[in-house]
Order: structure tokens, then C-alpha cells, then sequence
């Protein structure tokens, strides 16, 4: 027997007649479809100083760090960048004793966008998760998360790595 092949594309859950908040008990139900690793959560919808809500904020105990997650149907814009560092730096002034990262979730994460977090993620902790539906059945869908950015980490001086320092004339 062949192997039967099916094409699918992903669809907005707003066409699917799904909003944020459905998408965010899917979250909570099981965070593993963010892709951090085993986290816990600590609070969906939690009060921020500054007036709004952070979606979700989490915890991983293994690695003593918090995530601070901001959730966006359809595709990323300017303001929801900013709500999603607004919050991360509450957060972080609030606990400074954890290690703190800011996520960004939606669904489209354009050109113009990505390069603008890319920039910012060398100073700030960012990871950006764009999450795609995929219908299967009337009453079924796959939520497929992609990690599109991750947190920049320097490399390495070779003074660090304690190898022989070696030049033009050594070769």
C-alpha cells in the first residue's frame, strides 16, 4: 500500500473562528507547544505596573529562568514588540535574582519585523515563536510552533578558549 500524501497549508485562527484567548488555553493546557522546554506556569494574564497584561509568565526551575510571553493573532507588529520588552523588563526589575526572556508568539512574523527583533535581540533576551494552524478535520487543528529567533549568545574569544595564538608568518 502507497503511502498517501496530502498537502496543507497553514490557516489563521481567526478563519478557523478561533481567537487569542482560545489559542491561550491550548498554551496553558500544555506549554510544550512554545517549544522553552519543560516550563511551569506561573500566572496567564498577569497584572503589569504599567496597565496591561502579560499573557503568560513562566518558569523553568531547571534553569532558573522566566519567561515572559506575549501572544499575538495574525502577524507581528510594532506595538505588540513593545508591549512584549515592556513587560519582560517589569518582570525583570521585579525578580532580578532569575535569568528573564522575553517571547514574542504570533502567527506571521514578517521580513520587515523579524529584522527589527533580530537587531534587538543583542540586547535583550528575545525569542520569537511563530506558531502555524493546520487543519485536519471540521473539528480538528495542528498548532506547529517554529522558533525563528533565539537568544543571542556572543561567541567565544579564541583568548578564552586557551588555544596557541598563531598568525600569518605560523602558517
Amino acid at each position: 500500500m502507497a503511502t498517501e500524501l496530502r498537502k496543507s497549508a497553514p490557516i489563521r485562527l481567526k478563519a478557523l473562528g478561533l481567537g487569542e484567548k482560545w489559542l491561550q488555553d491550548r498554551i496553558e493546557e500544555d506549554p510544550s507547544i512554545l517549544g522553552l522546554g519543560d516550563v511551569q506556569l506561573i500566572r496567564r494574564e498577569r497584572k503589569q505596573s504599567s496597565g496591561g497584561r502579560l499573557d503568560f509568565l513562566f518558569y523553568d526551575p531547571e534553569q532558573e529562568t522566566r519567561y515572559a510571553v506575549e501572544v499575538m493573532l495574525g502577524s507581528l507588529d510594532e506595538s505588540h514588540i513593545i508591549r512584549t520588552i515592556e513587560y519582560w523588563d517589569i518582570e525583570r526589575q521585579r525578580y532580578p535574582t532569575y535569568e528573564h526572556r522575553a517571547v514574542i508568539v504570533a502567527e506571521e512574523i514578517t521580513a520587515r519585523f523579524f529584522n527589527v527583533i533580530r537587531l534587538l535581540n543583542r540586547a535583550i533576551p528575545l525569542i520569537a515563536l511563530q506558531l502555524s494552524a493546520f487543519p485536519v478535520t471540521k473539528d480538528e487543528i495542528i498548532l506547529h510552533g517554529i522558533k525563528v529567533l533565539d537568544i543571542y549568545e556572543e561567541a567565544e574569544s579564541e583568548e578564552e578558549e586557551g588555544g596557541a595564538q598563531v598568525d600569518r608568518r605560523y602558517w
